[in-house]
């Protein structure tokens, strides 16, 4: 198993080209279920997560066909055909690692009549339940059971009528499902409460380029009316908002200067407003977000929430930097009751944060020093790479699987910058 090797105090400077968007890829990718046509994504991230979607993909009896297999490249170009599906079961071998392995359930059952899909894993950062996933489908006509860790979806006879569902609490993944299910239902169904998150405009705009007909895309009420079916599209995968924003933090807490090549700010305004309150300059064009941390940062306050507000995805990596800023921070996770398992790794390597119940208070600025840690899932171990830049003397990450899952060669675009960082055999 690999660990990543750090050495801080060197201060990044250059340009960091910004990939693909996991949690939008994930989306985008069991579009392909819904159509019998080619579909084609651009710019989908090299990941452990998309690879074993593509995996899962190839399970239904998918057609695969990469493009960009240079080892230069960052992102590939992926074309997906589901002209023939062999089943429409997704075992638990598959998706026990992958929690958005549930977002083939919608799609599925539109397309085969039925979906049986193992109750899904991912990061241990709380509980994350699929019940509003199934309420949703429940509610445009679907009939689910759940037996022996294993959900069952089946369409009533004469399709899906489609209906109308009211989000008790915004769901990124529950509207992603409802969404790709809506498309082709006999009728029009209308999801209010609806996630915004820019992954969910990108999935409309994706479903649009396919035929789909969808209203309201990009506020919380979304009107889908359905059509009978979907051709196939070649479309580019957004930029990741969460990538730019955890290299940002990076650059900032070494006193650096990157550009994030591609990063669109309209879309990751919280976490710019939040580093201008650290103390951060931002700037921005067409061409993506430049960050300097040219003075003292200051302590700030801050807590999560559905988009617009502060991604929950984005919190341990700013948690990193505010140990470098001067007085006392306090952070609020509303999202995930359990996101905080980073913060006994960081507290060895000097920091001094407190915790209780969903509020943590970071007191700084902390000496930081290099450590051996642990990464317990994807966000914190991003965290505990931005801490070992600023920390005096070596720090080695272990368990860096979680990082593959979401950072598309992590180690090489942070040594673009300057960064002394090497992966080397545990």
């Amino acid at each position: 198993m690999d660990k990543l090797v750090i050495n801080g105090g060197n201060r990044l400077s250059g340009t960091i080209p910004i990939s693909g968007a996991k949690n939008s890829a994930l989306t985008l990718i069991p579009c392909a279920l819904l159509t019998d046509e080619p579909l084609t994504l651009r710019n989908l991230p090299r990941l452990a997560d998309i690879d074993g979607f593509q995996h899962l993909m190839g399970q239904f009896g998918v057609s695969i066909a990469i493009q960009g297999k240079r080892p230069e490249d960052f992102g590939r170009v992926v074309t997906f055909e589901a002209s023939r599906l062999t089943t429409s079961v997704a075992p638990y071998d598959l998706v026990r690692k992958m929690r958005a392995s549930i977002l083939v359930l919608g799609p599925m059952l539109v397309r085969a009549g039925e979906a049986t899909v193992s109750l899904p894993g991912g990061c241990a950062i709380g509980n994350r339940p699929i019940d509003l996933h199934l309420k949703a489908l429940e509610a445009m006509g679907a009939e689910i059971e759940l037996a022996q860790g294993y959900v069952k979806a089946i369409l009533p006879d004469g399709g899906l009528p489609g209906g109308d569902y009211d989000f008790p609490v915004v769901s990124v993944g529950a509207t992603e499902n409802a969404l790709m299910a809506a498309v082709l239902a006999n009728g029009t169904s209308r999801i209010t409460n609806a996630a915004r998150e820019p992954e969910i405009v990108d999935l409309c705009n994706l479903l649009l380029a396919m035929g789909a007909e969808i209203e309201g895309v990009g506020s919380s009420e979304l009107t889908i009316h359905g059509v009978t079916r979907l051709n196939g599209a070649t479309y580019k995968v957004m930029a990741d908002r969460i990538e730019a924003g955890s290299y940002a933090c990076a650059a900032a807490i070494t006193g650096g200067q990157v550009t994030l090549a591609g990063a669109k700010a309209e879309e990751m305004m919280a976490t710019l407003n939040a580093l201008e309150d650290i103390g951060v300059e931002v700037s921005h064009d067409k061409h993506g977000v430049t960050v300097a941390a040219n003075g003292p940062l200051k302590a700030t306050n801050l807590t999560t929430a559905p988009y617009p507000g502060l991604a929950t995805d984005m919190q341990a990596q700013l948690m990193s930097l505010l140990c470098k800023a001067e007085g006392n921070s306090v952070l609020k996770e509303t999202i995930f009751e359990n996101r905080y398992m980073h913060v006994p790794e960081l507290n060895r390597m000097g920091a001094d944060i407190e915790t209780e119940g969903r509020t943590a208070i970071v007191k700084g600025p902390c000496d930081l020093t290099g450590a051996e840690v642990m990464a317990t899932d994807l966000r914190a171990s991003m965290s505990l790479i931005i801490a070992a830049l600023a920390a005096e003397g070596e720090t080695q990450v272990r368990r860096i699987y979680h990082l593959d899952r979401g950072y598309e060669r992590l180690e090489e675009k942070l040594q673009l910058v300057g960064a002394d960082i090497e992966r080397v055999d545990d």
